[in-house]
């Protein structure tokens, strides 16, 4: 049992034999640092980022200007969302080994999941001065490039890696969400497939395919533009603009279309994510969780259909008032998927449950409660609208908050 074949094993994705022979070995030799460094790899990728992170610790500990050891305890830090300790720990690993493309290319990742397109940019070009064929920093400067909407330089770079290794199945995702940002679905989806084809885990590709056949929707492209624009803003300018659109349309007075604004902006995803389980291919690209959510879509669509269908034929005003609570529901819905799972997603559940109560409870009275439109109870309906028109503010400030495991 060898620290050595441990690697080896960590090469080849064999990560449960890995684990196996790299703790024996260690049991053998446990003031072995690479091991230990080595091990907190593999259990990242054995799922157990506790553990991970207790190797490289006892890594650092043994060997505390050991560059490779800052550097596992960075990645499974950053693994963990916990951005700040995992950039003090790549900074570190990068003082002690400045030589180091990878370190430069997981600095340039905290950079960019961080939302710092420039300052990603830098890591990543800083990574291919030290090694001019890191593919790693090749498909980071280029992602950081369209983020930047310098998509000309962003195409040239993924030109350049994919000549280099036309393998590459980050690359060619890359490249299909550089067309996509482009508004060229079609090219996308071509690269988005090759992708798949040498990594079928590849989530990035998955959820390019995805958006590349619903933009061949003429009445989704448009929104998809909107979207990847607005992805390309930091978390102050994406909140800024909201809250400019917002104040525009209080001036205006223009409410309504705010509040359509929202829920389209909210819900078109899944609505064409439900159309898109028709098509054959579409169906096999979705994932399960976007399959749950396009069936509460859809659900909660037709119920607020046939509501309105009921209060055509019938004039029963709890009919209509059904129809809009339930069209309003649609938002909250909508934040409880987009929110990541874990302590935030359930916030957000608890949040949504509630305000579904009170929608509901809203209807009630408007069916079998007071005549009186100045009854308190009735007020109930108003906190229900506020409530689901900012629940989307409440899900971004979740998802701005991140899972940190």
């Amino acid at each position: 049992m060898t620290i050595e074949r441990g690697r080896l094993l960590y090469q080849q994705s064999r990560y449960d034999l890995a684990e196996t022979e790299l703790r024996q070995a260690l049991s053998q030799d446990p003031g072995h640092a690479y091991g230990h460094s080595l091990l907190a790899l593999t259990l990242l990728q054995r799922k157990q980022p506790k553990e991970a992170t207790t190797e490289a610790q006892e890594a650092i500990h043994l060997a505390p200007d050991y560059a490779f050891a800052h550097y596992a305890l960075a990645k499974v830090w950053y693994n963990r969302h916990h951005y700040d300790v995992s950039r003090a720990a790549i900074e570190e690993a990068i003082r002690l080994d400045p030589d180091s493309a990878d370190y430069r290319f997981l600095l340039g990742a905290i950079h960019y999941d961080e939302k710092r397109w420039k300052e990603a940019l830098q890591s990543a070009e800083e990574g291919l001065e030290l090694d001019a064929e890191n593919a790693s920093c090749s498909n980071l400067r280029a992602m950081a490039l369209v983020k930047l909407r310098r998509g000309v330089e962003a195409g040239d770079t993924i030109g350049a890696a994919l000549a280099r290794d036309p393998e590459n199945a980050t690359t060619h995702a890359n490249q299909g969400w550089a067309l996509l940002h482009e508004g060229k679905s079609a090219e996308a989806l071509g690269h988005f497939k090759e992708s798949l084809r040498l990594n079928p885990q590849s989530e990035w590709a998955r959820q390019g395919i995805v958006e590349a056949l619903k933009a061949r929707n003429p009445v989704y492209a448009p929104i998809l533009r909107g979207v990847l624009w607005m992805s390309t803003l930091s978390p102050r300018a994406r909140w800024g603009v909201l809250a400019g659109i917002f104040l525009v349309s209080r001036m205006m007075g223009l409410m309504i279309l705010w509040l359509v604004f929202v829920l389209l902006t909210w819900i078109t995803g899944p609505i064409f994510n439900l159309l898109l389980r028709l098509d054959r291919f579409g169906r096999l690209a979705l994932s399960r969780e976007q399959i749950v959510e396009s069936n509460w879509i859809g659900a909660v669509l037709l119920l607020a259909a046939l509501s309105e269908v009921t209060y055509v034929v019938s004039k029963q005003d709890h009919a209509q008032v059904a129809a809009l609570v339930l069209v309003l529901l649609l938002i909250p819905i909508a934040g409880v998927f987009r929110t990541p799972l874990g302590w935030t997603r359930k916030v957000m559940t608890v949040y949504s449950g509630f305000t579904a109560l009170l929608g509901l409870t809203s209807v009630f009275f408007v069916s079998f409660g007071p005549d009186s439109a100045g009854d308190p109870l009735v007020l109930l309906f108003l906190v229900f609208v506020l409530l689901a028109i900012f629940s989307a503010l409440v899900a971004n400030a979740l998802i701005a908050r991140g899972v940190k495991r």
